[in-house]
Order: C-alpha cells, then structure tokens, then sequence
C-alpha cells in the first residue's frame, strides 16, 4: 500500500524533530525557544497544537510532567526512519525507483569539494564490496 504525503512530517513537524533528535526530552517552551533561535519564532499556542498533532500521529511521545504542569516530549520515530522515508518517497514519485537517477541529480545541484567526493567514493566502494560478499 502507498504511503500518504500525511504519513511524513511537514516542514514544521521536521524542525520540531530535528531539534528534539537534538535534545530531548523538552518542554514546549523549550522547544518553542529553540524554533526561535532558529528563525522561526511562533506563538507558544501554535507550537502546542502542532506538538498535540505529532503525538496524535505517532510522532512524538508525550512525557508527564516532573516539575510544575509542563509536559515533556521527546521523538518516536529517528532521524534516520524518517529520512529513508522520506527519500524513498521522493525515489518512487520523483525518479520511478532509479536510485542512479537521484544521484546524478544530486550532483547536478550541489557542490561537492573533494573531501566529500572522496567519502562518497569509499560509500560507493563498501557498498560494492557488500554486495560482492
């Protein structure tokens, strides 16, 4: 069955997880701190109801409360499960499933200096020999 553009995290979504793989547990506030420290400062409220939409989704773990009546949330799902989603959603819609395709795409639009094209050849080169062995 295909997965639905909702069962990955929006923009906003992402940069809540991103800080929380960060740190976490944290608070809303907390939370709502680090968005603004990142240039994206939004009211305590909207940052509330969009915690309240992750933990819904199975995004976020929502912690009780230790000191006071603020609630901790920390990530149920890792950066990692995320972005293998996310890019192999972007590999079937996008490219039809050629991974070849991605890649020569990626270097098309970014600059690579040579000490990343020197790990990306030893990537290529582990991988080759896993599949070898």
């Amino acid at each position: 069955m295909a997965r639905s553009a909702n069962d990955f995290p929006t923009e906003l979504e992402l940069q809540l997880l991103k800080i929380l793989w960060d740190e976490s547990p944290r608070t809303a506030r907390e939370i709502r701190d680090a968005l603004a420290g990142r240039g994206r400062d939004l009211a305590h409220t909207s940052v509330i109801t969009t915690l309240q939409k992750m933990v819904d989704k199975g995004q976020l773990k929502q912690l009780d409360p230790v000191e006071g009546k603020a609630y901790r949330f920390q990530p149920q799902m890792s950066k990692k499960q995320v972005s293998r989603g996310m890019l192999g959603d972007l590999l079937k819609r996008v490219f039809d499933g050629s991974a070849e395709a991605v890649m020569l795409s990626l270097f098309d639009v970014t600059e690579l200096d040579d000490e990343t094209i020197k790990r990306l050849r030893r990537a290529f080169n582990d991988k080759l020999r896993e599949q070898k062995s």
